[in-house]
């Protein structure tokens, strides 16, 4: 199951898990884009596909999307919670409400989700879980402060699952990708994120990298050599050197 799947990393991902024969559940907001992708990922794979439009940054919503997997009798090995938002600009400048959806959405959801959906898994003894990071999630990162934080807690969540989930047959993965060519850093149309000299990534490259990363049960996962770079050396700065390294990135970036 693949939340945030219309388009961007998530509909490639259903491309990519579709090309190796896994059945899908697609979940997003959109119905349209939803039906369209499904259609040409039965034509073309000859997979069973089921879409389930749900809007999951609405109250509730998680265990709505449990109740209907449940009652079109479905079973989900893999989830993948890719559904998120980005909130960009001053933290106080930036409105509350934004803000708020942004952290239900990319925390409150996705624990939700992992936590209805993995009692299934345990007793049947397997189970993946691919959880979408970011590169962000390994400093501070100024402009896009709750987007990065509640980032980190997907990373640090998603470690520390899989160590409890040792023994259980279920591997846990967090995908932390640097730039990715999507709507969600675009901004009337023109990329607005961009590390100078360095080219974005793909949404299907990305999707590629996940999916190994995914069955090969990696706890983590950096996508793209140079953010693999940048984000290991950061790790060996002290505290007061990488906010100032984070501060000179962001301006230069996040034009």
């Amino acid at each position: 199951m693949i939340t945030g799947a219309s388009a961007g990393i998530g509909a490639e991902l259903a491309r990519t898990f579709a090309r190796h024969g896994h059945s899908l559940i697609l979940v997003a907001r959109r119905a349209d884009r939803l039906e369209a992708l499904a259609q040409e990922l039965r034509r073309q794979h000859g997979i069973a596909v089921e879409v389930i439009p749900q809007d999951l940054g609405q109250a509730g919503a998680a265990a709505t999307l449990h109740r209907e997997v449940a009652r079109r009798g479905l079973a989900v090995d893999i989830l993948i919670n890719n559904a998120g938002l980005l909130c960009r600009g001053a933290f106080w400048e930036t409105d509350l409400a934004e803000q708020q959806a942004l952290l239900q959405l990319n925390i409150a959801v996705l624990t939700e989700l992992t936590h209805l959906f993995l009692p299934a898994m345990i007793e049947q003894g397997r189970g993946r879980l691919l959880n979408l990071a970011s590169s962000a999630a390994f400093q501070p990162l100024p402009w896009v402060a709750t987007y990065a934080a509640s980032k980190a807690y997907v990373l640090s969540f998603s470690e520390t699952l899989s160590i409890e989930l040792k023994g259980q047959g279920i591997s846990v993965t967090a995908l932390c990708p640097g730039f990715t060519e999507t709507d969600m850093i675009s901004q009337d149309g023109a990329k607005t994120f961009k590390v100078p000299g360095v080219r974005n990534l793909t949404p299907a490259k990305v999707a590629q990298q996940a999916y190994a990363a995914c069955m090969a049960g990696k706890p983590v996962y950096i996508n793209g050599g140079i953010t693999r770079a940048l984000v290991l050396a950061s790790q060996h700065l002290p505290r007061w050197l990488q906010r100032r390294s984070a501060e000179r990135f962001a301006k230069a970036a996040m034009r």
